[in-house]
Order: structure tokens, then sequence, then C-alpha cells
């Protein structure tokens, strides 16, 4: 991002690719969706453990990084119809459902709100939230149930000190901390913290006594930060080798390319849980880490160039927006194009080691 985007203000650009294009987000995200199906066992631990209220209070549900695909709604619907079933189990008259899709700005809500039901086939009312989860975003005690999957994992800025060339966190030849200096993965460690620590204080504010929060989002298996797993291979190989060829063949400077990070950290399940603690706003009811698989779906598992491909617009996605804005879209064209061609040559080996592992976590507030 550097002097030309990274002064942009993140928030004001950050989003999955919008639309229903090839690359899109929304035709992109089937990964996402299967690894969310695999834990509903836990979100329905969560659901199972919140609080019933009278009738007439209404039940709110929030999800915080809704992006822009049908992940958000069916997740949504299965959370209302998890608690619409415990009310009627209680032969109670279930209360009216309110749902919150909460992104930044920049996100496509119009794409998100045309995969709807139609008017009158929703058994919810349904609202868009604009605005950064590391701030406020509801008046206080306004939310009963709080969802956020694969969104937490992105900070809300790069690092001044990863950008700065006078810095000994200076990510110098790298687009991604994987494999990076420990001053520099440091950095990033320190702003996933001062994230997560805003975030967790504004939904304390927000949930309402007996209310709870899950939380899906990428993590790591190892205890050094410097490897980043799943997104690792991701960010640190094929797309870091194709920002390589650019420089190499002058189409961008090496400082361009250096002045690029991808704003996400994969924590650990020790770091989750540290943060938590020293906040002390909430209590951990259930944590794990969960193996969510490939973020490649492909058809036919021995087409190297169907596994290229799906690498890179699995990759352009979710950093497309941030590309464009650092290179122009040509150059983003030409990136992208490289890494499907380089991916393509080592496309069995992507195949098995590319797996994503999610921190899962269901907490409630501490004083309730």
């Amino acid at each position: 991002m550097g002097k030309d985007s990274s002064n942009l203000n993140l928030e004001m650009i950050l989003s999955m690719k919008g639309g229903k294009g090839e690359d899109s987000y929304h035709n992109n995200s089937q990964a996402q969706g299967q690894h969310a199906r695999l834990m509903l066992h836990l979100l329905s631990e969560a659901l199972d453990s919140t609080q019933l209220r009278s009738a007439e209070a209404g039940f709110a549900v929030a999800d915080l990084g809704c992006s822009s695909g049908s992940n958000t709604i069916d997740m949504v619907e299965f959370i209302i119809k998890r608690m619409a079933d415990r009310y009627k189990a209680l032969g109670s008259e279930p209360p009216e459902f309110s749902a919150f899709f909460c992104d930044l700005p920049s996100n496509d809500f119009n794409t998100l709100f045309q995969l709807l039901p139609p008017h009158g086939h929703t058994s919810y009312f349904a609202t868009a939230v604009a605005g950064s989860f590391h701030r406020r975003l509801f008046p206080a005690k306004h939310i009963d149930f709080f969802y956020s999957a694969f969104a937490l994992h992105w900070l809300s800025q790069i690092p001044e000190e990863v950008v700065d060339k006078k810095s000994m966190a200076y990510n110098e030849g790298r687009v991604f901390i994987n494999g990076a200096k420990e001053s520099t993965v440091n950095a990033f460690k320190k702003q996933f913290e001062r994230d997560l620590s805003a975030f967790l204080h504004s939904r304390s504010k927000e949930l309402k006594s007996g209310g709870s929060m899950f939380l899906v989002f990428l993590g790591r298996t190892s205890s050094d930060p410097t490897d980043q797993g799943g997104a690792g291979i991701l960010f640190g190989t094929h797309f870091q080798d194709a920002w390589d060829d650019l420089v190499r063949q002058g189409l961008i400077a090496s400082e361009k390319r250096d002045d690029f990070n991808i704003p996400i950290y994969a924590a650990s399940q020790e770091e989750f849980k540290e943060i938590v603690e020293a906040d002390g706003s909430f209590v951990i009811n259930k944590l794990q880490v969960f193996k969510g698989g490939s973020p490649l779906v492909v058809n036919r598992r021995d087409d190297a160039a169907e596994i290229g491909r799906a690498l890179a617009t699995s990759c352009r996605s979710v950093s497309g927006v941030l590309v464009d804005a650092h290179i122009g879209n040509k150059l983003s064209d030409q990136l992208f194009s490289r890494v499907a061609s380089r991916a393509m040559t080592q496309a069995d080996e992507l195949l098995h080691q590319l797996q994503f592992f999610h921190i899962v976590a269901s907490l409630s507030l501490a004083s309730s």
C-alpha cells in the first residue's frame, strides 16, 4: 500500500471483489461456505446458550464482515431458524427478528441485497450497516447474537513501520509476512492485538446481557508467527513470485512492490486467548482450531491449468481491490495471470499443501 495506497484509508478501499464476475467473491466463496457448514454444530451450541427473551423484545443478529456472497445469508437464516425453533419448542411465539449485515463502506451491498429472498419471503428485517467492526456500530445493549466468519484476520491498517524504509520492520522484498523478519511480524502481531482489543471493547458495549458471539477467522497451528500457514501459501508463494516477476521485467519498481502488504495476520489459538483474557469483557465458552481444508474449488483435480486459475481467482477475489488500487487494473491483470501460470507448474503440490485452519470461538459477556 505504501505511499500510494497505504495512506489511502484502508477502510475506504478494502473489500472483497464485488459484482458477480469470474473473480468476484460471490463466485469464489464456495470454500468458505463449505468450511462454515462444517462448523454448524459449534454454531448451534453457541445459539443454544443464548438467552431467550420475551417475544416483544425482538431478537437481533449481526454478521460482522458479511461481504457480498450468499454465505452470509445462509448463516443468518440458519441462526434465525435455530432461535425460532427454540421458542417454538417451549410453546412460545417467536419474536420478530432483525438481521444486520455489516461490512466496510466499500463492500458491495447491492450484490448482497439482490441475493436476499424477495420481499415477503424472509423471516427477518434486513439492514445494511457500513462501518469498521474495530469501532462501535450499534447502540448499547442492542444485539443478541454476533456472528463473524473469515473476517477478523483482516487488519485495520498496515503498521506504519512496515512500509517505512528507515524502520527495522520495513518488509523489503515481500508483500506478506510469511517468512518475514521477526521485527516485521511483531509489528503485524501488535496491530492484530490492538485491532482485536478494539473489536472486543466495542462488542462488549453492544451485546445484550445473556447474548453471545461466535467468531471464525484464519488461524495457524504453528507457535511461530512467521509461519502463517495456509495464508502464507496463498500470499507468500506464487503471489509473491508474480510481484517479483513484475519487478524483474521492469513493469514496476522494487519500491512499489515493497510498499504493498497484505493486511492479514493469522493468529494462534494462544494469542487469541491471551488478548481476550487481557481485555476481560468476555469469557470464552469454547475455543478450538478447526481444519477448514483448501480454499481451491476445482472440478478436475488433475487439470493443472484449472488449479492455477483457481489459485489466481481465489487470490484476486480477496486481494484484487487492494492490488488494483496500488498498481492499476492493467498491471493487476498481468500480476494475476502470472500467479495462474506459476501455480500451474506446482498444481498437485498446491492441492495437497494449501490447507486453511480457523480459530473458532464462542464467547459471552463476562458480567452476564
